[in-house]
């Protein structure tokens, strides 16, 4: 009978559904490991920014822009020329720097703007002012001389360089603190459900019915040393009050 009304009671079971109150006593009851592992995580992250600041330099960028007043066919021409090595000797010998042609022009980058007649001339640099230096220089060098080079003369000026005092490589650090205190929670979170999901102990009416195979026909609440002390001293002091009371009445009767 017992085989019978088990195997009946295993038919008539419902499928498991997400309970998210569950979900929620599990995060719960890890919580401090969620937060260890967050942090962890966390002053990995900070630390890793800390001595990359340490070693790596940070690069500054800044761009100036020309207007050419030429056809499609000659844009290409021209922007190439901006990064001649005659242009990059006059920009090293203006600046009075020690690095070669080769390298200055490793710093420069020609881009046309949205296929117009404007070209924009950027530089990265260690240092904000000399990367605004070259880009000047640059621009400068390159008008005075395209005239003698290709008797190119239509070229003006739009806007200079100034000094852009944000390094650009700072955004990615501060991203990768931002990232790691995020994967740190994501780590913590997945932590907490694994050891969870590896953990024997039985703590839901669920839980003892799929071990059993029955169902629970009653839960005997949970109760500690201090409120069992707090609940025998109430029913103490209320049969007191009772026998007090009973005493009065036979007294007042007689």
């Amino acid at each position: 009978m017992n085989s019978g009304y088990q195997e009946s009671y295993q038919k008539n079971e419902h499928p498991k559904e997400i309970n998210l109150r569950e979900y929620f006593e599990v995060l719960k009851r890890r919580f401090w490991i969620i937060i260890l592992v967050a942090m962890i995580i966390s002053a990995a992250g900070y630390f890793y920014n800390y001595y990359s600041a340490l070693t790596n330099t940070s690069l500054y960028q800044t761009s100036t822009r020309m207007i050419f007043g030429s056809d499609t066919e000659d844009m290409n021409t021209l922007m190439v020329m901006i990064k001649d090595p005659i242009i990059m000797e006059l920009v090293r010998e203006e600046l009075q720097l020690t690095r070669t042609t080769d390298t200055i022009a490793s710093q420069i980058e020609v881009s046309r703007i949205d296929d117009s007649q404007v070209v924009q001339i950027s530089v990265i640099d260690e240092h904000a002012k000399t990367a605004a230096d070259i880009a000047n220089a640059t621009a400068a060098s390159f008008k005075s001389e395209i005239a003698d080079i290709l008797g190119f003369t239509e070229v003006q000026l739009l806007s200079e360089a100034k000094e852009n005092p944000m390094p650009i490589n700072e955004t990615q650090s501060s991203s990768i603190g931002i990232i790691s205190v995020v994967l740190g929670v994501i780590m913590g979170i997945g932590l907490a459900f694994l050891l969870d999901s590896m953990d024997d102990k039985v703590r839901k009416q669920r839980e003892l019915e799929e071990v059993l195979g029955v169902p629970v026909i009653g839960i005997v609440a949970n109760m500690n040393k201090k409120k069992y002390i707090t609940e025998a001293s109430n029913r103490k002091e209320a049969r007191g009050r009772g026998e007090s009371a009973a005493i009065k009445d036979n007294a007042y009767n007689e």
